[in-house]
């Protein structure tokens, strides 16, 4: 939750205050290391989670067309446009 929510230190010590007074919650001393790593990693731990949640920003092809169908059932589906789009992702360096 600190993590994903990137908690600044008034929100931490709000969050882990809530923490130690919840039934089956986190005692004072945990909250305090909690905190303690929080402050020392903050950023190091924010771009970690920003790495590993984002798609890779390299587009390596990308192939489209747009098809009429000219033969159906139903009269009513015929000239209908169906477009199709195939992207191929890629990892940067790969």
């Amino acid at each position: 939750s600190i993590a994903s929510a990137d908690m600044d230190l008034n929100q931490l010590e709000a969050f882990l205050t809530a923490q130690t007074k919840k039934q089956g919650g986190i005692t004072s001393d945990q909250a305090a290391v909690i905190a303690k790593f929080w402050k020392n990693h903050r950023t190091r731990i924010h771009e970690s989670l920003i790495n590993q949640s984002r798609w890779d920003n390299v587009l390596k092809n990308m192939n489209w067309r747009v098809d009429l169908k000219s033969q159906l059932r139903h009269v009513d589906q015929i000239n209908t446009p169906v477009a199709i789009v195939e992207m191929e992702l890629g990892k940067n360096g790969q």
